[in-house]
């Protein structure tokens, strides 16, 4: 194999591709030798069909078999070999190919630029610890009791708001009985409205052993729809009332949580507290980062990758949209190449790889966020390969990133719960203000192209977006 290297224009590059008819026949003899033992013709052996017969019978097949193989090992080594690598898939021109004929091709490739990282150790970037007031986990766990009342049943009372009340009923509509129309040991807290529409407010006032008969509406999304929008009657028969009595924060309550105990709860409450703005904060920290990251400097950003990215930030947009935001879109376009570039540079030289046991993890983790679809997601992935890769690009990136959080410069800071409060705010202020200036700027440079246009004005023509190819030659 002869390679020649041509630089075209900035990272843009010709490798001109030579293959002797020699090599190309050793191909073809192998392929031969390899379908010689499952061909099958009538009149000779398995295994033992000339090589000429079976070239008269596959020779085409064989051929374009072999030279796919070709093409890819041969363009394959010549990038290796001249350490380049491309932006994008290369075009591949070939201009001689053949049986028993030498193979010569164009390899037009968009080389990735070369991308400095060694300045990631001088980016600063803040890292919060976030220290939780003994009053904040107290309050937490208070809140959580409050949502876990406790109820003892009192034989006398009678029922008011906040009680539960305890019920067997049987139900008609128009004096007849219907499908769904019984309950047993019905539970029931008065004042939530969770039942019927008013039908709490008829049981206030019962007591054990009574009687009552409640009258509602049956809902829109009713079982029986013949039934939908019709007053029911409910014969409900109390077995029980019970008041609400105060939960005791103890040790059994820890317990009844999964907590060894009352302190064991404290602490497992401070750590989900810390968790839940440690984890905001993290990403305030992974922006900062990135943002630094924007501000290195790369000479070029290969034009091919600019234009794949336009077209995934104005997916769903209209042509006309798309056009006005053209601008905007290659600087968002441009900037997260330039990202996505230093950290694969910076990946690839710390040989940051992701294992099957992390992706495994991570796809656990997303089955974990979707409780009752498990099964759902698992075949997801498994039938996705796309959304699979999309996932250990996710995981490659955050392990590139807590990397680049060891070697760079932090200031670590120890703050309350009110100040990650504060610092979370104004950062959601900050992005919601950008995005308002980004979508300002939008509408003005809109109205003043509006305005720039002229009917009459039949001079400017857009240029054609189809590039023209080159058709194979046959020589």
């Amino acid at each position: 194999m002869k390679v020649t290297v041509e630089n075209k224009k900035g990272l843009n590059k010709d490798l001109k591709i030579f293959i002797d008819k020699k090599t190309i026949n050793s191909y073809m003899d192998e392929k031969y030798e390899e379908i010689k033992g499952t061909v099958n013709l009538k009149g000779f052996r398995p295994g033992k069909v000339p090589k000429e017969i079976l070239k008269r019978q596959f020779g085409k097949a064989v051929f374009s078999e072999v030279l796919d193989k070709v093409l890819k090992d041969t363009s394959t080594k010549a990038l290796e070999e001249n350490k380049i690598k491309p932006a994008g898939q290369p075009k591949l021109d070939l201009k001689t190919y053949g049986e028993d004929k030498d193979l010569e091709y164009v390899l037009s490739v968009t080389e990735l630029p070369k991308v400095e990282v060694k300045s990631i150790e001088n980016i600063k970037f803040d890292q919060y610890t976030v220290k939780i007031d003994e009053k904040e986990t107290d309050k937490r766990i208070n809140d959580i009791a409050k949502n876990q009342p406790n109820f003892k049943e009192d034989p006398k009372a009678k029922a008011k708001n906040g009680d539960l009340v305890v019920f067997d009923y049987t139900a008609t509509v128009d004096e007849k009985t219907f499908k769904g129309g019984e309950g047993k040991n019905t539970q029931l807290t008065l004042g939530k409205d969770l039942f019927l529409k008013g039908f709490d407010k008829q049981l206030i006032g019962v007591k054990k052993g009574d009687e009552k008969i409640v009258e509602a509406i049956l809902p829109e999304n009713f079982p029986e729809k013949e039934l939908v929008n019709k007053k029911a009657k409910f014969n409900c028969k109390v077995t029980a009332v019970k008041n609400p009595e105060e939960v005791k924060i103890n040790d059994d309550f820890a317990k009844n949580l999964g907590a060894k105990d009352l302190n064991d709860l404290k602490s497992l409450i401070t750590k989900q507290i810390n968790d839940e703005y440690k984890n905001s904060l993290d990403r305030l920290a992974k922006n900062q980062i990135l943002k630094e990251i924007e501000k290195f400097k790369i000479n070029e950003i290969p034009e091919n990758l600019v234009e794949e990215e336009v077209k995934i930030l104005s997916q769903g947009m209209s042509e006309e949209d798309a056009k006005k935001s053209r601008k905007n879109f290659e600087e968002v376009a441009k900037k997260r190449i330039k990202v996505g570039l230093v950290l694969n540079e910076f990946g690839e030289q710390n040989k940051i790889k992701v294992s099957e046991q992390e992706l495994q993890t991570e796809v656990q983790k997303q089955i974990r966020m979707m409780p009752g679809q498990e099964k759902m997601v698992m075949e997801f992935y498994q039938k996705n390969p796309s959304a699979l890769a999309s996932l250990r690009g996710t995981v490659y990136e955050e392990k590139i990133i807590n990397l680049i959080k060891d070697k760079a410069k932090s200031n670590k800071k120890e703050i309350t719960k009110d100040e990650a409060e504060k610092i979370l705010k104004q950062s959601q202020n900050q992005e919601f203000d950008n995005k308002n200036k980004i979508e300002n700027k939008e509408e003005k440079k809109s109205s003043k192209n509006v305005a720039a246009k002229k009917p009459t004005d039949k001079k400017a023509k857009s240029k054609s977006p189809i590039k023209k190819t080159k058709k194979v030659s046959k020589k």
